[in-house]
C-alpha cells in the first residue's frame, strides 16, 4: 500500500473541505503576488524616472533660508559657478483657478510633458479644461492673463507653464536649478554649498539612495499585509488536518496493526498537508499573475509587467507556502504517529 497514494485519496474523498482549505492557501498567494508584485513593478518605474533625469546636482532653497524659491540674487551665483553646466531651472507654486487651488510648474522639457492635445506653452490637465478652460480659452495666473495651448490627461500638476513665463510671474524666482557637473559630483556639491548661502545640494545619487529606501520600505509593508493573509489560510490547514487525523484513527490504526511505523504515518500526514500547501499556491499563482496583469493595465504599467511577476516571487510564493503548509501539519502529524493501536482500533 502506498501511503502517499492514500494521501491523494484522503483529500479527493473530501472534495469541498479541500477545496476550501486550498482556498486559504489561494487568497493568500494570490495576494502576495499580487500587492509584492505591483510594489516591486512600482519601484522599478520610480528606479528608472529618477534615473533619467539627466543631472548630477539639484540645487534648491534651504530649511533655514525661510522660503521655497530662491531669490533671482542666489539664482545669479549659482549661474555664475565655473563647475556646473547643462543648468535647468524650474519655479513651482500654487495659484487660484477659479474657486480651486492648483500647482503651477514652469518647465524647459516640455518632452516629459505628454501633452495629449495641442502644444507647449500653457497647458492645463483634463480635470481643469472639463471646467471651462479648453484650449484657447484664457486663464489668469497671479494677475496675468494667459492663453490655454495644451490639455494632459489627468496629472498631480494641473497646469505647466513655460519656465520664462513662470519666473516672471513670480519676480524671478526659482524653486529648484539642476546641473551637470565637471568633476565628481559630491565635491561639487560640497563646493556649490560653500560658494552660495542659502541652499541645499544634493547630488542624483542621494535621490536614487532615498527613492531605494522608501521603496524598499513599501515592498516590506506590502509583503506584510499579504503574509496575514497566508497566514490565514495556514491556520485552515492546521484544522483540516486535525479533523482528518480524528476521523481517520480507525484507518490509521489498522495501518499501525499490519506493520506502518510511527515515521511512515507523519510522512503520510506531512505529504497531504504539503500538497494542500503545493496545489492551492500553485494556483495561487496563477490568480495572483492574472490579477497582475489586470492592475498593470489599469495603472498603464504593462511595460513594466516582468518586474510585477518576477520569478523569484512566483517560486518563493510556492516553494513558502508549501513549507509553511508542511509545517502546519506537523502537529496534526505528530498526533497520528502517536496513536495507540487497541485504542484506534476501538474507534467507531
Amino acid at each position: 500500500m502506498n501511503l502517499n497514494k492514500l494521501a491523494f485519496n484522503n483529500i479527493r474523498r473530501r472534495k469541498l473541505r479541500s477545496i476550501l482549505t486550498m482556498l486559504g492557501i489561494i487568497i493568500g498567494v494570490a495576494t502576495i503576488v499580487v500587492l509584492v508584485g505591483t510594489t516591486a513593478g512600482a519601484t522599478t518605474a520610480l528606479k528608472d524616472e529618477t534615473n533619467e533625469y539627466m543631472y548630477d546636482i539639484i540645487i534648491s532653497p534651504s530649511v533655514s533660508s525661510g522660503s521655497y524659491m530662491m531669490d533671482p540674487e542666489t539664482v545669479s551665483q549659482v549661474y555664475k559657478l565655473s563647475n556646473i553646466y547643462d543648468i535647468k531651472e524650474t519655479s513651482t507654486f500654487q495659484e487660484y483657478i477659479g474657486t480651486e487651488i492648483v500647482t503651477v510648474v514652469g518647465t524647459q522639457d516640455w518632452k516629459s510633458v505628454e501633452i495629449k492635445k495641442g502644444s507647449p506653452g500653457v497647458v492645463v490637465d483634463q480635470s481643469i479644461a472639463d471646467k471651462g478652460y479648453g484650449i484657447g480659452s484664457k486663464i489668469t495666473i497671479k494677475d496675468q492673463e494667459l492663453t490655454v495651448t495644451g490639455i494632459v490627461d489627468a496629472d498631480s500638476t494641473p497646469v505647466y507653464v513655460d519656465q520664462s513665463v513662470a519666473k516672471k510671474i513670480v519676480d524671478g524666482k526659482v524653486s529648484a536649478i539642476s546641473a551637470q557637473t565637471k568633476g565628481d559630483p559630491k565635491t561639487v556639491a560640497q563646493d556649490v554649498r560653500k560658494q552660495v548661502e542659502g541652499i541645499t545640494v544634493e547630488t542624483k545619487s542621494q535621490k536614487v539612495a532615498e527613492v531605494q529606501e522608501m521603496t524598499n520600505k513599501s515592498l516590506l509593508f506590502a509583503g506584510i499585509i499579504a503574509s496575514i493573509a497566508l497566514l490565514v489560510g495556514i491556520i485552515s490547514v492546521i484544522n483540516t488536518m486535525l479533523i482528518s487525523v480524528m476521523e481517520r484513527t480507525k484507518e490509521l490504526g489498522i495501518l499501525k496493526a499490519i506493520g506502518f511505523t510511527n515515521w511512515e504515518i507523519k510522512g503520510s500526514v506531512l505529504f497531504e498537508s504539503g500538497l494542500l500547501g503545493f496545489i492551492g499556491s500553485v494556483l495561487g499563482v496563477i490568480l495572483g499573475v492574472l490579477g497582475s496583469i489586470a492592475v498593470a493595465n489599469m495603472l498603464e504599467f504593462t511595460e513594466y509587467l516582468p518586474m510585477m511577476t518576477p520569478w523569484w516571487l512566483i517560486i518563493g510564493s510556492i516553494v513558502g507556502a508549501t513549507l509553511l503548509c508542511v509545517l502546519a501539519g506537523l502537529y496534526p502529524a505528530m498526533r497520528a504517529s502517536k496513536l495507540n493501536v487497541v485504542e484506534a482500533l476501538r474507534n467507531e
